[in-house]
Formats: structure tokens, C-alpha cells, sequence
């Protein structure tokens, strides 16, 4: 027997629409094949959502309509499953480009490339990749590999073609959003309903990412699970830790970043809490961040830029006595991170309609002070369309 398509989460149409966007850049930039090795931009690109430990690529030609997905055998069933792609578009390789030294899976790529007639045209490659989670940057060695192995292609570096064109979200795109935004609304206020004295950090994280999974109050269950970052007192000045060995405290102050995941798509939050009374001083900085916060979606609209939004942010908690040294946010969407548009004030990128965005105030002032709040918002037409909505306020509990 063989296994047949699983539920798709965009219909056939949606998927070619991405792809004609694709190969609208591979034409301007002349090239015939375009190497996709990010795992983010493979995604948008076929729907898979299989976590491949092996070597992978997928292939899109001008001359065929749908791309050729090129996986380790084993993991050629679920990608069929999972993709919207017809089964001769994703070739399995066997276990002897596994595990050598002189050959790996993108031998296996670049055999397909000129069984396939394409290695002597201009070839695509994403040298640099994009994406928190999906990485898709090619070794020197591998990048040396394709050079070698197609001397008669003119190779072309392709780095974050694809994500730029995943910038603008289509309106399916944006209704996953939403649904992962109210998945990561439900785990923070989860959060907020289990915080304690006494309680260990590993229980924490324990109930913030059932809830992840279980999704939110419209029934959408999560389609993966990213951990949640958690430090408590005295590590509020840390970023970008997971819990510790630890136990919350009357006193403890908590920051929680965490996010929702919908066929692939993420939204993130972040909030603070405290067990007990704020501090005065984390009440000032609070109030300045969220004076920032409210500054800088109010700033949001199609035209303006990136810079424009972190400005208004910067500008407002300034004037409120207080300095953030890092970027204020990042386009968001397929992973975490989308390594294109940032918001801070030396970036010009427009935006423009159905851009998704993590306004991201994390505010590590010293070593053992921090504060943390933030939204995942979309660019409408009419300004800013916070997707996540959660309180925002010091959670005091």
C-alpha cells in the first residue's frame, strides 16, 4: 500500500502562487534552477513540515510547474504526505550518501541536476540562509561540492530570494497567523494561571507548552512546538534561555517569551510577571515600554518603513528616561525569524500590506534587570493589525 495526501493546509493554487513568485525572481536574475536548502523556505514552497536530520534540497525549475523535493529515502513518505506535491516529485536517495566522507545528499541533488538536464544552465543557490530554526546556509565545503560538480553552470547566489518573497503574507497566510497568534495568547495566560511560590521553572515550561499544543479557544490545535524562553529572578537581565533548575519566589520577577505555531507559521509574545508587588523601577519601565509599544503600531502604515516604527518607539521611551540598545522587532512568519526586514531605525524596507511583523521590547538593561513585552502584528491598510492579545499590562500575580 502506499500513503496518500494528509490534509493540506493551503489549497493546490495557493502553493503555485508562491512559486510563480519565485520564478518571476529566478527569471530577472537568469537563472533556470533555483537549490532551496532553507528548511523555512522549503516549507513555503511545498507545505512540508517534516523534520529532515539529512541532507535535503529542493529543487524549482522554470520548466516544470511544480519543484522536485530530494530528501534521504526514509523520509520520502513524509513528505508526500505532508506536501502538495505529486509522489515523482520527491526522490528518496539511499543510505550510501549517508554517513561518508567522500559523499552526501547533495551529490544526490546534483545527479538529479543533470539527469534532469539543468547542469549547464544558470543554477541558483542559497549560500547564506535564513531562518532561526531552519538554517540552510551551505558549508564552504558543500558550496565547493556544487561549484566542482557543476563547472559548466553559471552559479548564481540566490541567498534570501525566497524569504524576501515570503515577506508579503497572502490572506491564507495571515489567517494562520491569527490562529497561531491565539495559541500564543492561550499559553501565556496558561502561564499566568499556574505561576507560584514554589513552583519549579520546569513545570513552568511544562504547562506553557501543553497549552501550546493543545492551541487555542478556537479549537486549533498547534502544528509544532518552538520552547519557550524563561528566566526568573535573579536572570531577567539574560535573553534567549530556556528554564532553569530553579524555583519561583514570593518577590520572583518572571519573563516569559513563547509562541504559537500553525502549519508552520509562528506568532510570538512575550510578557512579564511578578509574584507579589512590582519594584518602582520595573513599574517606570514598564509604563515607558508600553508607551513605546503604542507609539510605534501607531506609526504603522503601508508607505512608511521599518525605521519609521523603531523611531517612534525609540523616541517615546527616551523621553521617558529609559534606552533600548537592541532592534525593536523583526518580520515574522514561517519560523520564528525571518531574516529580511528588522525593525530598527537604519532599515528603509516599505512596508506594505499583509507584512507580519514581531514588535519584539525585550529591555535588558543590566546583568540581573530586564523586562520583556511584545506583539506580533500585521501591516493592513489602515494601520496596524495586532494579531496577539493577551493584557498588556505587569502581570502581578
Amino acid at each position: 500500500m502506499t500513503i496518500g495526501k494528509g490534509p493540506q493546509a493551503f489549497p493546490r493554487t495557493e502553493y503555485l502562487r508562491r512559486l510563480s513568485a519565485v520564478k518571476s525572481e529566478m527569471a530577472r536574475r537568469e537563472v533556470d534552477a533555483l537549490v532551496v536548502t532553507s528548511w523555512p523556505n522549503i516549507t513555503y514552497l511545498t507545505g512540508n513540515l517534516t523534520r529532515m536530520f539529512s541532507l535535503h534540497a529542493l529543487v524549482v525549475s522554470l520548466r516544470e510547474e511544480e519543484p522536485t523535493l530530494i530528501v534521504r529515502r526514509m523520509d520520502v513518505p513524509g513528505c508526500i504526505h505532508q506536501t502538495f506535491l505529486e509522489r515523482s516529485k520527491v526522490i528518496g536517495y539511499s543510505d550510501d550518501y549517508v554517513g561518508k566522507v567522500d559523499k552526501n545528499g547533495f551529490d544526490a541533488v546534483i545527479d538529479f541536476l543533470h539527469d534532469a538536464g539543468l547542469a549547464s544552465s544558470g543554477v541558483g543557490m542559497e549560500f547564506a540562509g535564513g531562518g532561526m530554526g531552519g538554517g540552510g546556509s551551505l558549508s564552504a565545503h558543500a558550496a565547493e561540492k556544487f561549484r566542482a560538480r557543476l563547472s559548466n553552470a553559471r552559479i548564481v547566489d540566490c541567498s534570501k530570494a525566497v524569504d524576501w518573497v515570503r515577506l508579503v503574507k497572502s490572506d491564507l497566510e495571515i489567517e494562520a497567523m491569527r490562529e497561531a497568534a491565539a495559541i500564543a495568547d492561550a499559553a501565556i495566560m496558561r502561564a499566568a494561571e499556574v505561576i507560584r511560590p514554589g513552583l519549579h521553572e520546569a513545570e513552568l515550561a511544562a504547562e506553557i507548552v501543553a497549552a501550546q499544543v493543545r492551541g487555542g479557544p478556537n479549537g486549533k490545535p498547534a502544528s509544532g512546538v518552538l520552547p519557550p524562553l524563561i528566566c526568573s529572578s535573579p536572570r531577567t537581565g539574560t535573553s534567549h534561555i530556556l528554564w532553569s533548575q530553579d524555583r519561583l519566589r514570593d518577590g520572583s520577577q518572571i519573563n516569559i517569551e513563547l509562541s504559537g505555531n500553525r502549519h508552520g507559521y509562528v506568532a510570538a509574545i512575550m510578557r512579564t510577571f511578578t509574584i507579589g508587588e512590582a519594584s518602582d523601577r520595573l513599574r517606570r519601565l514598564h509604563e515607558a515600554e508600553v508607551a513605546g509599544l503604542e507609539a510605534a503600531l501607531g506609526t504603522v502604515r503601508p508607505g512608511r518603513t521599518c525605521g519609521e516604527i523603531s523611531s517612534a518607539f525609540y523616541r517615546m521611551i527616551e523621553k521617558m528616561g529609559f534606552k533600548k540598545e537592541s532592534r525593536c522587532g523583526y518580520a515574522i512568519g514561517i519560523d520564528w525569524v525571518e531574516q529580511t526586514a528588522s525593525l530598527q531605525n537604519s532599515d528603509t524596507t516599505e512596508l506594505k500590506p499583509n507584512m507580519t511583523f514581531h514588535l519584539m521590547l525585550g529591555n535588558w538593561v543590566d546583568e540581573d534587570f530586564g523586562y520583556v513585552i511584545s506583539e506580533t502584528f500585521r501591516v493592513a491598510e489602515s494601520g496596524a493589525e495586532v494579531l496577539t492579545q493577551a493584557p498588556r499590562k505587569l502581570l502581578e500575580l
